[in-house]
């Protein structure tokens, strides 16, 4: 059985143990969850604990990895601008669509009242500073007061400037770190691998809280949850083909036929790494561009752009903050979309289903937005995780058909 498999299994279990203790026993549903909850929060506190470390580790190595890619040749470096492009965007459409979509469909009440109420200690609003006092928050005068407060967005933004700091390092000194900062991200995710091994107890016991006081209603908040989520990446992935057209200048049946197989590949896998081959042999063979290009971008491409990502977490939170009645002003969208571009560089090897709580988490974070709800919301992931994984199938190849195509002669 697969970790997904056992994950969602636990959910079902925690709803439907829930759900009967509220329907036909509702003296022991009260004295069951206050056991439960409080189960579920250790677990959920165990996977927060390594995100700082993690986050900035693998912050720091990812930085690394396009500033090399970067200085390798006008291929490599038009690539990497337009990497860092796409995921800006990625995270604006979020931005600007799912608030929209939220409110032409918005969440059912009686659903959206059945996760509150059974994470109502999660539902707690914090306070918005001003804006004035939030851009000055943005460079943090001490990083590790930052880390110490979970402060993500100052992180991520030294995290950065400490990355790039680095690279200019001389080769043995920047040896040196980058040994460091790789083993700090290796003891992060062997940690996480225990928490995420004791998963299905966790969304088990937190399920299990939530369908206590509410009965079987929560199901309805996260079928509307998913439908929304697959809609806003559909969107996203659709934009993939008017940049292979126009940025490329491929025919959009020839770019379309050429991704199908590899979107399969990605797809049945939930892996783009797994559809790299198809990928290079669509660049090659069917989009006639060449050996060289596709060689260089492509696995550039798997290893630093998930272009569905940054949509995609970006809108986790959003749905979150909608869920909890939380307004999201100017400031804090501003501060979702900066750490859902950026966070999704810090995901590079890491595996699919850790990387749900390193990008979201950090976003949430970053605009104040309560993380106890992700812990149900990992549960179903798998089925959008098959969409986010078709279209960033379809972004790297199209994103191939821009940097590794010959510029026109001067």
């Amino acid at each position: 059985m697969t970790s997904a498999t056992r994950i969602i299994a636990g959910l079902g279990a925690g709803l439907a143990t829930g759900a009967v203790l509220a329907a036909w026993a509702p003296t022991l549903s009260g004295p069951v969850a206050a056991v439960a909850a409080p189960i579920g929060g250790l677990w959920l506190n165990g996977l927060q604990m390594t995100i700082v470390p993690l986050v900035l580790a693998l912050l720091v190595r990812g930085i690394g990895t396009a500033s090399d890619a970067a200085e390798a040749g006008g291929v490599a470096a038009r690539a990497v601008g337009l990497f860092a492009a796409i995921l800006l965007c990625s995270a604006l459409v979020a931005a600007l669509l799912f608030p929209a979509l939220l409110a032409l469909w918005p969440q059912p009440e009686r659903a959206a009242a059945a996760l509150r109420g059974g994470l109502a200690a999660a539902a707690a609003v914090p306070d918005i500073p001003p804006l004035g006092e939030w851009l000055r928050g943005i460079i943090p005068p001490n990083p590790v007061q930052a880390a110490a407060e979970a402060a993500m967005l100052p992180l991520v933004v030294f995290g950065i400037v400490f990355g790039f700091a680095v690279a200019r390092l001389a080769p043995e000194r920047r040896a040196a770190l980058t040994l460091l900062f790789d083993a700090i991200a290796e003891a992060m995710l062997v940690i996480v691998g225990w928490v995420l091994a004791l998963a299905p107890i966790g969304v088990f016991a937190l399920a299990l809280a939530t369908a206590a006081h509410t009965g079987l209603a929560a199901i309805g908040g996260l079928a509307h949850y998913v439908a929304l989520y697959v809609v806003l990446l559909l969107i996203v992935t659709a934009g993939a083909y008017p940049l292979a057209v126009i940025g490329g200048r491929q025919p959009l049946g020839r770019f379309a036929r050429a991704a199908l197989p590899a979107q399969s590949i990605g797809f049945s896998t939930q892996s783009s790494l797994a559809a790299l081959p198809a990928m290079l042999t669509a660049a090659r063979d069917d989009l006639k561009l060449g050996e060289r290009g596709p060689a260089i971008v492509l696995p550039m491409a798997v290893t630093l752009m998930r272009a569905t990502s940054p949509a995609a977490n970006l809108a986790i939170v959003l749905y979150v903050a909608a869920l909890v009645g939380m307004p999201v002003g100017p400031g804090a969208l501003a501060a979702g979309v900066l750490v859902a571009a950026v966070i999704s560089l810090a995901s590079v090897g890491v595996p699919s289903q850790v990387t749900f709580f390193i990008t979201t988490v950090p976003i949430a974070l970053a605009m104040g937005v309560p993380v106890a709800p992700l812990a149900l919301l990992i549960a179903v992931e798998v089925i959008p995780d098959l969409v986010r994984t078709t279209g960033n199938v379809a972004y790297d190849l199209a994103a191939t058909t821009v940097a590794a195509r010959t510029p026109p002669e001067a």
